[in-house]
């Protein structure tokens, strides 16, 4: 390889993204870089600015000039930090999240009309190239948390929910065959029949394989939400990918107009149980019991959407 041919392959892939429309029809009235900064926000609904700067690689001025023409715009609303009072947290409005999901419903049928293009057998050869083309270039960069991507399922994702959940919890934990029997119903209750304006589920993405998920779905308790199979590959872990996850999850609550988010976990969950104080939900009760094998304590935990984010 030359490098003349990265050069063409550079020149082709630009026209690829070109007749993708960025810049005017997808981001209008947002230019690539806000639709970036929005897109950020969005999926990482707690951020200090200056963690939205490295992520973004962008000069600490330009920024400023961004979030200050949202601001005045209605789109985002700027405190101090929880963890540092020199810092400035940034979080995105009602009108900025709806912004946020105009963009990317747009990028969505944007790729989705490239797509239906490629032949079908030749899709899976496509994915694997790019994934190549990744691996190869990125070789010996550790994974930084703006490389995961937060996205609905695809066709598929279900069933590695259930999989994946089955697999990690029988490795690291001891769990039988009930507790993937468990999941499997849960996953199958919503992919038959769930309301996507009430109920909704997050893969997180890292160089293009799911490395974790969470769902929302409606609890039995009127006015509450419930989280369910909270999941982070091991190798994909210290990226904060079990924050983000719950973060889109509370966001997403409080703008379905939901009262609380309600969970049911076990004691040994440690690391879960964290991420889930830090997002502020309260333990409400727990009780011994047997299940998938083992010997455990369930907790009830809950977070009450009416107080005002932290």
């Amino acid at each position: 390889m030359t490098v003349q041919d990265i050069r063409s392959f550079n020149r082709f892939y630009t026209n690829v993204i070109g007749a993708l429309d960025y810049g005017r029809r997808l981001y209008a009235p947002y230019t690539l870089t806000e639709s970036r900064v929005l897109y950020e926000l969005a999926h990482a609904p707690r951020t200090d600015a200056a963690d939205l700067r490295a992520q973004l690689h962008l000069d600490a001025g330009y920024l400023t000039r961004i979030l200050n023409k949202f601001e005045e715009d209605g789109l985002v609303e700027r405190g101090p930090s929880e963890t540092d009072p020199r810092r400035r947290r940034v979080t995105l409005t009602a009108p900025g999240r709806e912004a946020a999901a105009l963009l990317d419903e747009r990028a969505q049928q944007s790729v989705g009309a490239m797509l239906a293009t490629v032949r079908a057998e030749d899709r899976l050869r496509l994915a694997e190239a790019m994934r190549t083309v990744r691996t190869i270039l990125g070789e010996g960069r550790a994974p930084r948390p703006e490389d995961v991507v937060l996205r609905e399922p695809a066709p598929g994702d279900l069933g590695w929910i259930v999989q994946r959940n089955a697999a990690l919890y029988a490795a690291e934990y001891g769990f039988d065959a009930d507790y993937e029997g468990l999941v499997a119903r849960i996953v199958a209750d919503y992919g038959e029949d769930h309301d996507p304006h009430l109920e909704r589920t997050w893969i997180a993405e890292l160089d293009g394989r799911p490395v974790g998920c969470v769902m929302c779905v409606r609890d039995d308790t009127p006015g509450a939400a419930r989280l369910r199979l909270l999941l982070v590959e091991p190798d994909a872990r210290g990226l904060g990918i079990g924050d983000r996850l719950v973060g889109a999850l509370v966001a997403f609550a409080r703008e379905a107009g939901y009262r609380e988010v309600v969970l049911w976990t076990n004691d040994i969950l440690t690391a879960a149980r964290r991420i889930y104080q830090r997002h502020g939900f309260v333990l409400v009760a727990e009780k011994p019991h047997r299940s998938f094998g083992r010997e455990l304590t369930g907790q009830d935990w809950r977070l009450d959407l009416h107080e005002t984010p932290e």
